[in-house]
C-alpha cells in the first residue's frame, strides 16, 4: 500500500460574515497516497477550494479560520505550523494550480521571472540557473518558443498557455502533492484535453499525487483514481472512481451523474435536482440535502447521517443505508 502524503481529519473551516459564521468546510476527512489521483467533486460553494486553501494556509488574509481538525502533510499537522514552516512547503513539497490563470499571475513581471522565484527561493538556485530551469520547464509543457515565452508577458498569451505556464510552476520543485483547482476552466474543448493529458503525463514522470478539484464529472472518469463528493461543505460519498460511477449510492451523486449530457437524449430536456442548495448560515441538524431528496424519511430530518463503509473503500452518508433504517422507510415527502 503506497503511504499516505496528506490526511485530512474532521477538518472544520468557517468564515466570520456579517450574517453569521458560513461552515465553508464541516468535518471533512480524507487521504491521498503517493502516486494517486483524487478528485473532489460538488457544485460552485460547497468547500472544495477552502479544503485545498486550508492545506495550504492561504487563509491568514481572509476571514476564514480553521476551529477545529488536522491537516498532516508527511506526518505533520500544517495547522500547528508557524508561517515560516508553512512557506517552506508551500510551492516545494505542495503547489497548487488556480483556476484563472491570469489573475494569478503578476502582470508586471516577466514568465521567466515568476517562474524562477520559487526555485530561488526553495532549490536555493542563483537566478542564472532559475532562468534557464525556467527555460526548460516551458519546453517540458509542449509549449513552442521557449526563450521568447519566458521573456513574456502574462498579457502577450493565450488563455491555455497561461495554464501551462501555470503548471510548469506549480512543478518546479517536483512538488510530491499537486492540487489543482478546476484547472481546465475556461478553456475550448481541445485545449482542456491537451492540459488533461499533460497532467497525466507529468504525474508519470514526476511520480506525483493530485488533488483535483472540478465540478466536471467528464474530467474526474478520465483523471481520477478515487472520488470525494462534497455538498454544502460536508464528505457525503467517497468511492474508487469506477464504483462511485457504475454504483452511486448517495441521493446527490445520483443527480449529478444523471444531470450529465448524452448523445442518446438529444431530444430530451437535461434533468437537474430539484431545489436549490441550502444557505450555508444556519444549517440546522438535519441532513443538507433532504429538502431537494425525493426519498427523505422523518430521520434525515431529525440527525445528520454519519458517513460510514457500504462496501469496500465506499462509504456514504445517507440514512438509505444505515442499518434498522432502511428496512423501516417513512413515506416520501410529497
Amino acid at each position: 500500500m503506497p503511504r499516505t502524503i496528506v490526511e485530512f481529519v474532521n477538518l472544520h473551516t468557517y468564515f466570520d460574515t456579517a450574517d453569521g459564521v458560513v461552515k465553508a468546510v464541516n468535518g471533512v476527512s480524507f487521504r491521498i497516497r503517493e502516486g494517486e489521483t483524487v478528485a473532489l467533486v460538488g457544485e460552485s460553494g460547497c468547500g472544495k477550494s477552502v479544503t485545498a486553501m486550508s492545506l495550504m494556509g492561504l487563509l491568514e488574509n481572509t476571514t476564514g479560520r480553521i476551529v477545529d481538525g488536522e491537516i498532516r502533510f508527511d506526518g505533520k499537522n500544517t495547522v500547528n505550523m508557524s508561517r515560516a514552516e508553512l512557506r517552506r512547503i508551500r510551492g516545494k513539497d505542495v503547489s497548487m494550480i488556480f483556476q484563472e490563470p491570469m489573475s494569478s499571475l503578476n502582470p508586471v513581471l516577466t514568465i521567466g521571472e515568476q517562474m524562477a522565484e520559487p526555485m530561488i527561493e526553495h532549490l536555493h538556485m542563483s537566478r542564472k540557473e532559475a532562468l534557464a530551469k525556467a527555460v526548460e520547464l516551458i519546453r517540458m509543457v509542449g509549449i513552442p518558443r521557449a526563450e521568447a515565452i519566458a521573456r513574456s508577458y502574462p498579457h502577450e498569451l493565450s488563455g491555455g498557455m497561461l495554464q501551462r505556464i501555470m503548471i510548469a510552476i506549480a512543478l518546479c520543485c517536483k512538488p510530491k502533492l499537486l492540487i489543482a483547482d478546476e484547472p481546465t476552466t475556461a478553456l475550448d474543448v481541445t485545449v482542456q484535453a491537451q492540459i488533461l493529458d499533460l497532467l497525466r503525463e507529468l504525474k508519470r514522470q514526476l511520480e506525483m499525487a493530485i488533488l483535483l478539484i472540478t465540478h466536471d464529472l467528464g474530467v474526474v472518469a478520465e483523471m481520477a483514481d478515487s472520488v470525494i463528493v462534497m455538498y454544502c461543505g460536508k464528505v457525503i460519498e467517497q468511492a474508487p472512481v469506477l464504483s462511485l460511477f457504475q454504483h452511486p449510492r448517495h441521493p446527490y451523486t445520483q443527480g449529478l451523474l444523471k444531470a450529465r449530457p448524452s448523445i442518446g437524449r438529444r431530444t430530451e430536456r437535461l434533468y437537474s435536482i430539484p431545489g436549490q442548495v441550502p444557505s450555508p448560515i444556519g444549517l440546522g441538524n438535519s441532513c443538507y440535502f433532504s429538502d431537494r431528496c425525493d426519498r427523505c424519511m422523518d430521520v434525515c430530518l431529525a440527525q445528520q447521517p454519519p458517513l460510514r463503509a457500504v462496501d469496500d473503500r465506499h462509504s456514504v452518508a445517507c440514512w438509505l443505508y444505515e442499518e434498522g433504517i432502511r428496512d423501516v422507510r417513512s413515506a416520501a415527502r410529497s
